[in-house]
């Protein structure tokens, strides 16, 4: 597939790259710089998925050259509370410890856009965890993998230990949707592998 085919993938997540090559897309990543935070009243379902199609659209317009652009953005809700990534140490503590011991959703948002037309998807997954001690959490930290992980963890990591059950999609909570990700490049004419 030449570059003019492929997919250009606004984020700089190496978890994100290496998802979309495991189904096959042919990509160029393009991160985007733009800003994160909530906006008053916004609920959680209509933040991560505005994220995602801002991101979309701020590769769009970087390059503007037609290819389609990709966009995603991850969370973690507990108690209706967004949990982006952590700011410091002290902020991952307080979120690792609210995810002890219970359950907690993992919503992903996934974009894309071509100048043309838009498509957007949505994947929520619920997450249990089970009890961790104060002393667990901090070694956690320590290990620098939840630095920049929505909610303070990765699934695909070290923390994988504290998941006791998991409703949902792997993908989705590692941070890009294979199967709501697949459907949407289906519908722009982009092929994954086996297609």
């Amino acid at each position: 597939m030449d570059s003019a085919s492929s997919i250009l993938l606004a984020s700089a997540s190496p978890r994100r790259a290496e998802l979309l090559q495991q189904i096959g897309v042919h990509f160029q990543a393009l991160p985007v710089d733009i800003d994160e935070s909530p906006r008053a009243g916004e609920a959680a379902l209509e933040f991560v998925q505005r994220l995602a199609l801002e991101k979309a659209q701020a590769g769009y317009l970087q390059t503007g050259n037609g290819r389609p652009v990709l966009g995603s953005d991850t969370i973690v809700v507990v108690d209706e509370q967004i949990l982006g990534k952590p700011t410091d140490r002290d902020d991952a503590l307080r979120m690792l410890g609210l995810l002890s011991g219970r359950g907690h959703q993992v919503m992903t948002a996934v974009a894309l856009v071509d100048g043309q037309k838009v498509a957007r998807a949505l994947n929520v997954s619920q997450v249990y965890f089970r009890s961790l001690q104060p002393s667990e959490i901090e070694a956690y930290w320590n290990t620098g993998e939840a630095v920049d992980k929505a909610g303070a963890y990765g699934i695909q990591g070290i923390a994988a230990q504290f998941i006791e059950r998991l409703d949902g999609s792997y993908s989705g909570v590692m941070g890009l949707p294979l199967f709501e990700t697949a459907q949407l490049l289906q519908q722009f004419g982009i092929v994954t592998l086996g297609q």
